[in-house]
């Protein structure tokens, strides 16, 4: 398992990034499906093997897509198992989490995405693939309520309120959280990912909008400071220090830009081809996409 200081990955300012940073960390993951697995299932699983493997499924795309990308992905971990212990297949449990802005509206059951004829429906469904996926959709579910998990809860509504644009809004709810339930390296995961995630937000107004919380506006305080002092994140986001914390160095455009083209799934731009841009360039191409996402998701 990895040391939870290394899981800080340069992907960690993107919505999936963040989230798999996080629930990479067995703690978290353990949480996360306690709370949302069925109680029959949860109550039979050993939590103490839970382990990360190699690989990721995760991805963003159309709501249409996930149930077909989910038996490719089924088939492939199976296979996988049969090829290295053999057989029987253990059971897989598929598992949607979606973001937002926009509220899951399809369904999740494979066998919703033929359309047969009625004449001959009962004849052909016994002979075609079906299960359902398990789905949390975060834009009708409120974590601050519903989650029992101090970290968990508060990773959660971080991701529901960086979709919505309103993460003023999340640091005035966390003032409500005790200092020491957020360890030092859960805290650098979500100042990242909120400077990156709303491009008029900078480290001053977080800290302003901590001050209620005097011990957890120091503690973030205390971790900017050694992002910035370092001028890494854990060594890896080659030396990108303002443009982390103060926003005014290419790394934190490229962030911005990369967050953007996720929220609008658009292809997202490699580091490299990005990087290879004047500052300026990054902050036109940021203004450009900014102005797309305002006008597809502001809400009146």
């Amino acid at each position: 398992m990895e040391n939870a200081d290394e899981i800080l990955e340069p992907a960690v300012h993107t919505n999936d990034g963040f989230f798999k940073a996080i629930f990479s960390q067995p703690e978290h993951a353990t949480a996360f499906f306690k709370s949302h697995l069925p109680a029959g299932i949860s109550a039979r699983i050993e939590w103490s093997s839970l382990s990360v493997l190699p690989g990721s499924f995760i991805k963003s795309s159309l709501q249409q897509l996930h149930s077909l990308r989910l038996m490719a992905y089924l088939t492939e971990i199976l296979i996988q198992h049969q090829k290295s212990q053999g057989l029987p297949l253990p059971p897989v449990i598929p598992f949607v989490f979606h973001q937002g802005p926009d509220a899951w509206n399809v369904s999740t059951s494979f066998e919703d995405l033929f359309e047969l004829p009625e004449d001959v429906a009962a004849d052909l469904l016994p002979y075609l693939p079906k299960f359902h996926h398990l789905l949390l959709d975060l834009t009708r579910h409120d974590p601050a309520q519903a989650e029992d998990d101090v970290r968990l809860r508060v990773v959660l509504q971080l991701m529901k309120l960086a979709r919505q644009r309103e993460l003023l809004r999340f640091f005035q709810w966390l003032t409500n959280i005790s200092a020491s339930d957020l360890p030092d390296n859960l805290l650098s995961l979500m100042l990242l990912y909120a400077l990156h995630a709303d491009s008029d937000l900078d480290a001053k107004k977080i800290f302003h909008t901590l001050s209620n919380n005097p011990e957890l506006e120091k503690n973030t305080m205390s971790v900017a400071e050694k992002l910035k002092a370092e001028g890494r994140v854990e060594g890896r986001v080659e030396g990108r220090v303002e443009g982390r914390v103060e926003g005014l160095t290419e790394g934190l455009w490229i962030g911005k830009i990369q967050t953007l083209e996720e929220f609008l799934e658009l292809p997202i731009t490699s580091n490299e081809a990005l990087q290879s841009r004047s500052l300026e360039e990054l902050k036109a191409l940021q203004a450009q996409l900014h102005g797309q996402y305002e006008a597809r998701f502001k809400r009146a």
